[in-house]
């Protein structure tokens, strides 16, 4: 593998089994979303939609640890949200772990979906 070019592969590779799981069902619940491009670098697997990246992840040693962007903030208070940032003049940057499939409920799923509408540049639109 050339230094530059990193894989999904690359990423599970030696990462607990439930790790790997649950990166899995989150990639296969974003790829069912739309028009949805996977971009890969070293620090992390992100996912695009048709106007800019609206999430990403990775699997790591107690399950998977991610973002994703929406235009309002949800705060801190759910187990699964570690921290929110202002990112650009709209957005705010969620950063999440989930460490059980129970962590990727329909809640969860709704705010991957409304970040995919971000991806589609919906924010920009009104």
């Amino acid at each position: 593998m050339n230094a530059d070019e990193w894989t999904v592969d690359d990423h599970v590779e030696g990462r607990p089994e439930h790790a790997v799981a649950l990166y899995r069902q989150f990639e296969e619940f974003v790829l069912r979303l739309g028009e949805v491009t996977v971009s890969v670098s070293k620090s992390t697997i992100t996912f695009k939609g048709p106007r800019r990246g609206f999430a990403g992840g990775k699997p790591t040693k107690v399950g998977l640890r991610g973002y994703f962007d929406l235009t309002r903030n949800l705060g801190t208070s759910d187990h699964r949200i570690l921290n929110v940032a202002p990112y650009q003049r709209q957005l705010h940057v969620h950063h999440f772990t989930l460490t059980t499939p129970q962590d990727l409920d329909d809640e969860f799923c709704g705010w991957i979906r409304e970040a995919y509408d971000v991806g589609c540049g919906k924010h920009l639109t009104g």
